[in-house]
Order: C-alpha cells, then sequence, then structure tokens
C-alpha cells in the first residue's frame, strides 16, 4: 500500500481539450484536477505490488557490525554542538 508520509510535485502538459475533460470528469465527482488525477494514477497502479530489493553484501555486514557496536553509541542531544567539538 502506498502511504502519503512524503508527496512530490510532477508537472504534465495536457491538451486544452484534455484538461477539459478531465476538468468535467473531477467536477462531476466533486474532486478537485489534482485530486481526480491522483485517484486514476492510484487505480492504475493499485494492482503493482511496490518493489522491494535485497540488500547488497556490503549492506549486510554494515548493518551486522552496527548492530554489534551498538553498545557503544553515544546519544547526541545537540548536533551543532556536537560538531564543533570535533
Amino acid at each position: 500500500m502506498i502511504t502519503q508520509t512524503d508527496s512530490t510535485q510532477i508537472k504534465v502538459n495536457l491538451s486544452p481539450e484534455l484538461k477539459d475533460f478531465l476538468a468535467s470528469k473531477s467536477d462531476r465527482y466533486g474532486l478537485t484536477l489534482s485530486a481526480y488525477v491522483k485517484h486514476l494514477i492510484l487505480k492504475d497502479v493499485s494492482d503493482i505490488a511496490y518493489p522491494t530489493f535485497k540488500a547488497s553484501k556490503q549492506v549486510e555486514e554494515n548493518y551486522q557490525e552496527a548492530i554489534r557496536d551498538k553498545d557503544e553509541s553515544v546519544a547526541i542531544d545537540n548536533i551543532d554542538e556536537f560538531f564543533e567539538k570535533l
């Protein structure tokens, strides 16, 4: 399932006729043009599983090392102060 935690903006060039057609359809459903286009896209991709990828061997090794060393980590309350002291 796609979540809306982050969003990005895209620009799509349409003919005036297509834009008017979409606006007419969106008005019929009581949606903004943007919401209607988003609905069409979500409907189109709803049957597609979000791709997942296996981590590389290097990423797996780095992860295991980080887990082993987690007790050596230090909490930083003020990041600016931390970097000033380096």
